[in-house]
């Protein structure tokens, strides 16, 4: 009925139009790995396995007639692949995912004894695709693969029998050769992302700060400073509960998949490695490797598995408390990389990267210098509290360094390699945040950190 190879064309040129892609020039080679089609009448699913320049993506192709002019790919230019003939007459190709009938089609693969009605694509632009049924499952479908387990399987379905209830127990995946392909979830309907309760905590912040600046009768008396934990949406209990359950997965993850040797040396080359190939003019480099020489020669704990990219958009707060999302990582860098135990104050460091990026957006929607001190003072108590709440959980877990020193050291050094991160990014794609990775950059590198986190075990 259809005909694969002449699609290789299409999707060559489609490709780098998807934000999963890892190009953003259409591939030099493209080659179908596997291919699978479902149904003989329109509409009709194409599940293919391609690798375009050597990496592998899972490409969902739905095919109707032409003339059925979908309302679901309205206003969606970048899902249509291309016109196309079949044995059934002439038809368009588009990304399947966006169809609610052949997404039913998709989940009866991975999950048959799965009863649904109806589905809606979550979040299109992403780096994977996410489709919920009946606000009840939430299916995540893998577009850039790699041979061997996904990290997104592996590890949720070790922290479930682990005992760790803080994500959302794996309920199916779908396998075909070397590659996962899709998970099923149960779907967190009602759930609040981590970003947006650390944002509406900052407005109600500054939109008290707008009260407290009204003229007051008392002459010669000053409005008060402003304190972040009198604000009514005060994010600290909310970071410091984050930052329990954070240093709790940590242990889980540790006792799921071993308590490694740490290796700061290594952690030390790399991060030098990473700020040689931005090559930052802003950053005292100097200092940065005072810092990196410093790390190489601690005790720095255990090397633990992560979750590896760690930040407010990857946990939910729901009733029952707060959920860990999206343990794949980096999709870019090698599932290898993934995998390497390494710290978990990366994780921390970049979750702590996250409050000052979060500080940082809400002052600039207001673009009021004025809420500079404040904005600063939000982060400070909610950095605070976060690490209060992790080492309760951590502390005593056997993967933190002995020394409180230590930690800072640390997690100073993790700090730097996400802001130096942070600025190649921002240079590249949003020139006018900038100024957000560097501040932390003049901070991190003024001089070694001389403020121990709070821990449980100082006295």
């Amino acid at each position: 009925m259809i005909d694969v190879p002449g699609l290789v064309p299409a999707l060559a040129q489609w490709l780098p139009r998807q934000r999963w892609y890892a190009g953003q020039v259409e591939p030099a080679s493209l080659t179908v790995l596997d291919q699978e089609i479902r149904g003989d009448e329109f509409p009709v699913l194409v599940r293919l396995l391609v690798e375009a320049d050597g990496v592998d993506y899972q490409v969902l192709v739905g095919v109707r007639g032409r003339d059925e002019h979908p309302e679901f790919l309205r206003g969606h230019d970048q899902a249509l692949i291309a016109d196309i003939a079949t044995t059934r007459g002439d038809a368009v190709a588009y990304d399947a995912v966006y169809d609610p009938e052949l997404a039913l089609v998709i989940l009866e693969a991975v999950a048959p004894h799965e009863d649904v009605e109806r589905a809606r694509l979550m979040g299109a632009e992403q780096s994977n695709s996410s489709i919920v049924f009946d606000e009840r499952i939430i299916l995540k479908l893998f577009r850039r693969v790699q041979r061997g387990h996904n990290p997104e399987v592996e590890v949720t379905q070790a922290l479930t029998k682990q005992g760790f209830n803080c994500v959302a127990e794996p309920l199916a995946t779908y396998r075909k050769g070397d590659f996962d392909l899709a998970i099923l979830q149960p779907f967190l309907a009602g759930a609040v992302e981590g970003w947006a309760l650390a944002l509406t905590s900052l407005r109600d912040l500054f939109g008290m700060h707008d009260t407290s600046s009204i003229p007051i009768i008392t002459p010669d008396a000053p409005p008060p400073p402003m304190d972040p934990g009198q604000a009514g949406g005060d994010f600290s209990g909310e970071a410091a509960r984050l930052g329990a359950m954070t240093g709790a997965m940590h242990v889980a993850l540790a006792d799921a998949f071993g308590r490694h040797p740490a290796h700061p040396g290594t952690w030390a080359a790399s991060i030098a490695a990473e700020i040689e190939a931005v090559h930052p003019s802003e950053l005292d480099v100097r200092n940065a490797h005072a810092i990196l020489d410093e790390l190489a020669d601690i005790d720095a704990g255990a090397a633990i598995r992560v979750h590896g990219d760690y930040h407010l958009g990857q946990v939910l707060r729901t009733d029952a408390g707060w959920f860990v999302l999206d343990f794949e990582g980096e999709p870019a860098r090698p599932i290898e990389e993934r995998r390497r135990p390494t710290s978990p104050l990366k994780d921390v460091a970049g979750m702590l990267r996250s409050f000052h990026y979060a500080s940082a957006v809400a002052r600039t929607e207001r673009d009021e210098g004025a809420l500079e001190g404040l904005a600063a003072a939000w982060e400070e108590r909610n950095r605070k509290a976060f690490l209060r709440g992790y080492m309760s959980a951590a502390g005593d877990g056997g993967i933190l360094p002995p020394d409180p020193d230590c930690v800072a050291l640390v997690l100073a050094a993790f700090e730097l390699e996400k802001a130096v991160y942070e600025l190649g990014y921002e240079k590249a794609f949003r020139p006018d945040w900038v100024h957000i990775p560097l501040a932390a950059l003049n901070r991190l590198t003024a001089g070694r950190p001389t403020e121990s986190p709070p821990t449980e075990r100082q006295p």
